[in-house]
């Protein structure tokens, strides 16, 4: 009989990526999850393969690291190693003559795009066939990998989804904003592999570089550092002042792949630009592509302690202003990921959830990243757990320090204790509603016990809210969430705990703020002179209107410092009470013809909008959606005042599982970006 030939190689793309759970990747190789087996088919001609005859030999190859995995006909996968065994097949006698054979990865191998050869070997030939490439991943439902985790629907949410909520504003005014990971989009899987690759530690050692990828640890650190661009050929530059010439305004992204896309387009030039929750999601969405789960945290009132001494400090003049004194800052939030994975470079009892930063703030040995600190450490307060576990520590806990001052000499401090991490928060899984963790990274008993050496009162204690004294007590209170294009409506609350009547002098101010950083000029303010009663309570209120706080720039949401001072004519007392808050933008409604969605049947949506300003608005409407729309929808419209504008919106989705339609809207007058979103459930035919 003729010899044993082989023809041809299938590497059974479609069985083998639904299996692997990475059907809707889009590559150009096979994508698979390490440590689970996959199914090549060999075509052949002549006589059946004899292993006495012949031996068959898988090569495979990661950058100059390889390894030859001969073909067994029996046997076991091996736990920390590549093997190969032929399957049992009943044989056709009529059909194609075919064998297949079941090649398993070690739930160790380094994730990476793997180039596979077949190599024949007979007594008298030696045939080498090449297969093409395996691009190989995590895999969080293999329990011997690292990034194992155990609930399905933890899986589906951290590492399948691509529809998020990432959550800005402040505690009391939480904004969700819809952010579409894009990991299916065309080409991102391959653009976030090349992201590994061009990594200084890729660049410097790559023979190191890919042994260590078999740790996750080892991969978030990389992916950490190239989010950023600050060291290396990283994705995006950040900024975060006014002028945003030259890129694009950081509230105008709503999606990772269009910022993957154009620094893949632009020769790994850095994209601009990102601030924190731009920086987050595209982690996020490079994360997920590579089968590590990760979720989108909030830390609100986040604290940048530069000088590490979990103080916070925030001066204020005897007029109430806020002034830039400080090199430390409170953000009114910071957003950051989580990536699940085994610590055992820890010990025992630090496996978990791991906050890893990609917002350049502060280096982390040399190069500008953070983490992986794992939560429960920042929890305990295991500040010598690697990494950035102080950083993160003082980022949720630090104490507020507020100081008034006049002519540099101090005329009362006060300490907060509550205000910084007052709410750390994620999306909840398989919902759209906010998950609040706040309780994974810090608890009560931490507050009284840490906090009991941080009080530095004189003449007043607090600082946010209701702030009180011997002889008088003062709070803020806004009436009502405050809304672009509305005025704000608030009180200045005042209480006189003594048995005799007082004069006092009244000190309103507000500045508009960036999130991360301390307030810019008063826009506006008031002042006047209060008399009253013995043990009276006097509420005074307040209205700032919409031409006194609107901005020059367009932003998703505004933010103002808010601050009042009283003080007691006769005694020299001030007592301070601040507020920090958002002004939301006003919401799109995005809606469906049909709540039942099906596979490939064409939908109609409709993005509604009423023109709530007395001047006519204009902008451009953008509507997206990661496996509905083939392309983005985008329009210029104009609406005149109380108009109601009215988008219908044809799609067919091509992709079954839960999905988001979102829009968004940016108008030049008022500058401001609108949102909206609808999360579909697109069932299979």
């Amino acid at each position: 009989m003729d010899q044993f030939k082989v023809q041809t190689i299938d590497l059974q793309k479609a069985q083998n990526q639904t299996r692997h759970k990475t059907d809707g990747l889009s590559s150009s190789t096979l994508v698979l999850r390490r440590g689970q087996a996959f199914t090549v088919t060999i075509n052949y001609d002549g006589r059946p393969f004899d292993p006495l005859k012949e031996k068959m030999i898988f090569q495979i190859v990661l950058g100059p690291l390889s390894v030859e995995v001969p073909v067994s006909r029996f046997g076991q996968p091996s736990l920390t190693q590549w093997s190969a065994f032929l399957e049992r097949r009943v044989p056709n006698p009529t059909g194609p003559r075919a064998l297949s054979v079941s090649l398993t990865s070690p739930a160790s191998a380094s994730i990476g795009v793997y180039t596979l050869q077949l190599r024949v070997e007979a007594r008298l030939s030696v045939k080498t066939h090449s297969l093409g490439q395996i691009t190989l991943l995590c895999n969080p439902w293999c329990q011997t990998d690292s990034v194992f985790l155990q609930a399905e629907d933890l899986r589906n949410e951290y590492v399948r989804s691509d529809i998020g909520l990432l959550f800005k504003g402040s505690p009391r005014n939480v904004v969700s904003r819809p952010w579409s990971f894009d990991q299916y989009e065309k080409g991102i899987l391959d653009i976030c592999m090349k992201l590994l690759q061009l990594s200084p530690q890729y660049q410097a050692d790559m023979r190191t570089d890919l042994q260590n990828r078999s740790s996750p640890v080892y991969i978030s650190r990389v992916i950490s550092a190239m989010v950023n661009c600050q060291d290396d050929k990283g994705v995006l530059m950040g900024k975060w002042s006014g002028d945003y010439s030259g890129g694009i305004n950081p509230s105008q992204w709503s999606g990772s792949a269009d910022i993957l896309r154009t620094w893949s387009e632009t020769q790994f030039r850095p994209v601009k630009y990102g601030q924190c929750w731009v920086f987050a999601a595209v982690m996020c969405t490079v994360m997920r592509a590579l089968g590590i789960p990760t979720r989108v945290i909030t830390n609100f009132n986040s604290a940048h302690d530069t000088d590490g001494n979990m103080v916070i400090e925030e001066y204020y003049n005897e007029m109430g202003e806020k002034l830039s004194i400080s090199n430390d800052s409170i953000w009114n939030f910071h957003v950051w990921v989580e990536s699940w994975m085994k610590r055992p470079d820890l010990g025992q009892g630090y496996d978990g959830w791991q906050v890893l930063d990609a917002t350049p703030q502060e280096r982390s040995a040399g190069i500008f990243r953070c983490g992986p600190a794992a939560v429960k450490a920042i929890y305990e307060q295991k500040v010598d757990a690697q990494y950035d576990v102080p950083f993160v520590y003082a980022a949720v806990n630090a104490d507020v320090r507020t100081i008034i001052i006049k002519d540099r000499k101090i005329l009362s401090t006060s300490t907060d204790t509550k205000r910084v991490g007052a709410l750390i928060s994620t999306k909840r899984p398989g919902s759209m509603l906010m998950q609040d963790v706040t309780s994974e990274y810090k608890s009560e008993k931490d507050e009284s016990t840490v906090r009991a050496l941080s009080t530095d009162v004189r003449r007043g204690e607090g600082a946010t809210g209701r702030v009180a004294s011997k002889g008088i007590a003062v709070s803020l209170q806004l009436l009502k969430a405050p809304v672009v294009g509305e005025n704000i409506s608030f009180n200045v609350i005042i209480t006189n705990n003594a048995a005799a009547p007082k004069l006092l002098k009244k000190h309103v101010n507000a500045q508009n703020k960036e999130y991360n950083r301390n307030p810019t000029g008063t826009f506006w303010e008031a002042h006047d002179d209060v008399k009253i009663g013995p043990n009276e309570t006097l509420t005074i209120k307040h209205e700032i209107s919409f031409k006194d706080y609107m901005l020059k720039e367009v932003e998703e949401d505004s933010l103002v410092n808010l601050a009042v001072v009283i003080e007691d004519v006769k005694s020299q007392e001030r007592v301070l009470a601040t507020e920090e808050f958002n002004i939301r933008s006003p919401a799109l409604t995005v809606q469906i013809q049909n709540e039942y969605v099906v596979i490939n049947t064409q939908q109609v949506a409709t993005v509604t909008f009423t023109n709530p300003f007395s001047t006519a608005v204009s902008g451009e409407l953008t509507v997206a959606c990661s496996g509905l729309l083939e392309q983005k929808v985008q329009t210029r419209i104009t609406i005149q005042p109380r108009e109601t504008m009215r988008m219908p919106i044809s799609f067919t989705p091509r992709m079954a599982g839960s999905k988001m339609l979102y829009a968004s809207l940016v108008l030049t007058n008022p500058p401001t970006v609108l949102h909206g979103f609808k999360s579909i459930d697109v069932q299979a035919a």
